[in-house]
């Protein structure tokens, strides 16, 4: 029955959104195995519209925050306002009290903003004043990012960086997609109905699906294989790109590795994971975790390079 209704998810976008199915694909992983996600791209790409308009399909509660320079973290957890009426003090939810929250170029907020949305992330708690509050259920946290190149960011460290379970490049569209959002954007009568597919109740049930499938030892083994040879390359051979490597992946990588690979069998209809699910995602998974040197960017060696390098070096031991 999900299966159905998850399949219908990503046309229903599409009655919006042009092309991003990738995108799509990715958000969801996210949200059916409880794990967060960065977009990186450049402005203009509809990141914010396929958000929100997922978030209405999946009838979820959406937040967009702009992160700017001058953002407080007051101004995205919340603060205390002083009642005069009671002579006391109340408190005040921010924006972060939602199921998906938007953070948007989230490399141009100051650390302490960041670090308050990364601990929200983590706990899944938000403390104002002496008072915890646990956050709604579901919760992911989107944050987009523009590539480091632009002027005015503050490029997240690699701590922060590792509590997202993936992260998704969202390129431009093709010719034949920018001539479609083309013609819809400039219609101003475009208003599409979009129909609502799944319940908050079908997502925990759908988590609960995915938990059930199954990945064999030999699987499990490749995943640590993958990860390790990102920490250790010339063990595995991999001596021209640890020239280039500075630091691997950390076990973030091998849990997440796993979730995903599992929700890609489920939303591809399978109660079992294939090697093909781990190598399908594995870019996603690894490519914000591994970390290069100066002569990689010299040279324009980029963490896809590596980690397509990795998927055909490391074999699969049944």
């Amino acid at each position: 029955m999900h299966q159905e209704k998850i399949s219908r998810v990503a046309s229903e976008v599409s009655k919006i959104v042009v092309g991003q199915e990738y995108m799509v694909n990715r958000l969801m992983i996210g949200l059916f195995t409880n794990g967060h996600i960065l977009l990186e791209g450049v402005p203009g790409i509809a990141k914010t519209l396929t958000v929100n308009t997922l978030a209405e399909v999946l009838h979820l509660d959406f937040q967009r925050v702009q992160f700017t320079p001058d953002l407080l973290p007051a101004d995205l957890i919340g603060t205390m306002i002083y009642n005069q009426k009671k002579a006391e003090f109340e408190v005040k939810k921010g924006p972060i009290f939602t199921n998906v929250v938007l953070a948007d170029e989230i490399n141009r907020a100051p650390a302490k903003v960041q670090s308050a949305l990364l601990e929200a992330m983590q706990e899944k708690t938000v403390t104002i004043g002496e008072t915890s509050f646990k956050l709604d259920r579901p919760f992911l946290v989107l944050a987009t990012q523009n590539p480091v190149d632009q002027e005015g960011t503050y490029s997240l460290p690699e701590a922060q960086i590792d509590r997202f379970m993936l992260k998704v490049k969202v390129d431009y569209p093709t010719k034949e997609e920018e001539l479609e959002v083309m013609r819809r954007m400039a219609n101003m009568a475009f208003k599409p109905e979009l129909e609502t597919l799944l319940t908050k109740e079908d997502i925990f049930s759908i988590r609960n699906e995915v938990n059930q499938v199954s990945i064999s030892e030999s699987l499990e083994k490749y995943i640590i294989e993958l990860v390790f040879a990102t920490r250790n390359p010339k063990d595995f051979g991999l001596n021209e790109e640890a020239y280039y490597m500075q630091f691997g992946a950390s076990p973030r990588a091998s849990i997440n590795l796993n979730l995903a690979s599992k929700a890609h069998a489920f939303m591809n209809g399978r109660d079992y994971v294939l090697p093909e699910d781990i190598k399908a995602i594995a870019m996603d998974v690894l490519n914000h975790r591994i970390i290069l040197n100066y002569e990689a960017e010299a040279d324009g060696i980029t963490t896809e390079h590596i980690i397509g390098k990795l998927l055909k070096k490391i074999p699969i031991n049944h």
